[in-house]
């Protein structure tokens, strides 16, 4: 009979692409999944993973049997989501991931509600942008993803997956209190046409989104520095080194000489959390939905972001 581990460790080096990847998501050491595959080469008779250069690649025997793998590890974890469901109790590890402002603006009040009502329930949660975010559900590394998408842009979601709206969040200008544009109650793209932008860097989706909204307002960006972490575009803001958008959820504290400005025509991310359907009867995973859902409800009250 086929081994459960050494087949989810053959998943695992089919979903990552090689063996320090794989090791990564299983959490253990590159060594254990060497020997795991192994065993599992003995087990079925046949070679299953090749050199390739520095690294590996599966056989055609190898392909086949992570084929068959991924579909009885889907089938495993809903046979346990059933089960979960039929006790219908709250127990167990949930792993949450979010981007960064989702991190600092939902995560604290989502895990402290769900250690006071579910203090059998251990909550994992770590940053991930949306798409590697989305990545990680579908492979099971994670249980659940907030991510998002812009009103003008929308963030693909693979079949498979479920999601439900979180909430809804507002992108501000934010200028040097000394530009001349910073006293104003609202205002356009347009008229930041001939000013130095402050982006995330290049390839991240909110960059790919900065950019297309821009050119889409006829403005091409002209991008000055780049930076992850909104809090860092803010202070290089504040020292008169460009502009740039910055959304409301997890925004505060704001730095001394940044002003803010409303868009004229509003600009909204839409927030959401996503799980892979096989996972939807679990109660630990609804449990973190409620929790998400609740923390975005209370962040809207504040009324800086609107409620899903």
């Amino acid at each position: 009979m086929l081994n459960l581990e050494r087949l989810r460790t053959l998943d695992a080096l089919a979903r990552h692409g090689s063996v320090s990847g794989a090791a990564e998501g299983l959490h253990v050491t590159t060594s254990a999944v060497s020997q795991q595959l192994a065993k599992l080469e003995r087990e079925v008779g046949q070679q299953l993973v090749a050199k390739r250069g520095r690294g590996v690649r599966l056989t055609d025997a190898g392909i086949l049997l992570a084929d068959h793998a991924a579909r009885i590890l889907s089938q495993v974890e809903l046979a346990q989501s059933d089960i979960e469901a039929q006790r219908g109790q709250v127990v167990g590890e949930v792993r949450v991931a979010g981007f960064p402002t989702a991190a600092r603006g939902l995560f604290p009040a989502t895990v402290s509600a769900l250690r006071r009502d579910h203090p059998d329930l251990s909550v994992r949660t770590r940053e991930l942008e949306p798409e590697p975010g989305i990545h990680h559900v579908v492979r099971g590394d994670v249980d659940v993803a907030v991510v998002l998408d812009w009103s003008n842009k929308r963030l693909p979601v693979p079949e498979g997956l479920t999601r439900v709206k979180l909430l809804d969040d507002v992108a501000d200008v934010a200028l040097p209190v000394g530009h001349p544009l910073a006293g104003r109650g609202e205002l356009d793209l347009a008229e930041l046409a001939e000013d130095e932008w402050v982006s995330w860097p290049e390839g991240e989706t909110c960059h790919d989104w900065l950019v297309f909204t821009l050119r889409s307002a006829g403005v091409e960006p002209r991008i000055a520095h780049t930076a992850y972490e909104h809090h860092t575009q803010l202070v290089l803001v504040r020292a008169g080194l460009g502009v740039c958008l910055t959304p409301r959820l997890g925004r505060d504290p704001l730095p001394d000489g940044v002003a803010l400005v409303p868009l004229r025509h509003r600009l909204h991310r839409h927030i959401h959390a996503a799980w892979r359907q096989d996972a939807d009867r679990r109660p630990s995973v609804r449990a973190a939905v409620d929790a998400l859902r609740a923390a975005g409800t209370a962040a809207a009250t504040t009324g800086v972001v609107s409620p899903a």
